[in-house]
C-alpha cells in the first residue's frame, strides 16, 4: 500500500465544521446575540465610514467579541443589502467561528498569515470585487497584540479599497488573560464604536510609504481603543 501523501502545512484545506462545531457555534452565536440584546450601542463615525461601499474594517483582535453585531447592524442602515466577509483561521477554532459568522449572514474567508495565505488573500479580493465589505484582525490570529501586520495594507493596494479603523469600547467587561487580553462587555453595559479616518492605499506605493502606513493605521487604533 502506498504511503499518504503528506500536505505541508500552509497547503492544508480548512478544517470544516463537525457536528461538535455546528452545536458550539449555534450555542456561542446565542450568547452573543443574548448579550448583544443588554448592551447600549453609540457610534461615532465623524468621517461617515458606514457610506464607504465596499471598505476593510480593521479591528483589533481582542474586541471581536461584538464586533459582528456592530458591524452588521450599522452598515446595514446605510444599504439593508450590504455583504460582509470575514477572515478566520483555517484550524478548528475558525470551523466553530464559521458557524456564527454564518449565523449573521456573513461570509466566512478561511486562512491566515501561516495556513492558505496566499489562497485566502485571492477569496478576499473576489469577495471585494463582488462588493463586499470585509472585517479583518491586522493583529490575530496570534498577535503580537496591538502589532499591524503588512496583510491587511496589501489587501487595500491589491484592491483599491479604503481601510477603517475601527474600535469598540466597553464601559465595563471582562478581560480573559489570554495573548490578546480578549474584552467581554459585562451585560447592560455601554459600547462605544469609533470609526477612524479611512487610510488609503496607493497601487504603487512602495515599501517605505507601507511602512509609514502601517505605523499610521496602528496609531488610530491605539488611539480610537485608548489603549497605552
Amino acid at each position: 500500500m502506498a504511503d499518504t501523501p503528506i500536505i505541508p502545512k500552509h497547503r492544508r484545506p480548512p478544517q470544516q465544521p463537525r457536528l461538535v462545531d455546528r452545536m458550539g457555534g449555534t450555542l456561542l452565536s446565542l450568547l452573543i446575540k443574548g448579550l448583544a440584546s443588554t448592551v447600549r450601542f453609540e457610534f461615532d463615525d465623524p468621517h461617515q465610514t458606514g457610506q464607504l461601499n465596499p471598505a476593510i474594517f480593521c479591528i483589533w483582535h481582542n474586541r471581536l467579541s461584538l464586533c459582528l453585531e456592530v458591524l452588521t447592524r450599522y452598515l446595514r442602515r446605510f444599504h439593508a443589502d450590504r455583504q460582509l466577509g470575514v477572515l478566520v483561521s483555517a484550524s478548528k477554532d475558525g470551523a466553530l467561528l464559521s458557524v456564527v459568522l454564518k449565523s449573521y449572514g456573513v461570509h466566512p474567508i478561511r486562512g491566515s498569515s501561516s495556513r492558505r495565505g496566499s489562497q485566502a488573500m485571492k477569496e478576499l479580493i473576489t469577495l471585494q470585487r463582488k462588493g463586499y465589505d470585509l472585517a479583518l484582525t491586522p493583529d490575530g490570529p496570534r498577535g503580537p497584540k496591538y502589532k499591524v501586520q503588512g496583510g491587511v495594507i496589501s489587501l487595500s493596494q491589491l484592491t483599491g479599497n479604503p481601510i477603517v479603523p475601527v474600535s469598540l469600547n466597553f464601559s465595563s467587561k471582562w478581560t480573559l488573560k489570554s495573548w490578546d487580553a480578549f474584552q467581554i462587555p459585562k451585560p447592560f453595559a455601554k459600547c462605544r464604536v469609533c470609526f477612524g479616518e479611512p487610510v488609503q492605499v496607493a497601487r504603487d506605493t512602495t515599501p517605505q510609504d507601507r511602512e509609514v502606513l502601517v505605523q499610521q493605521l496602528e496609531a488610530q487604533l491605539l488611539t480610537l481603543g485608548k489603549e497605552d
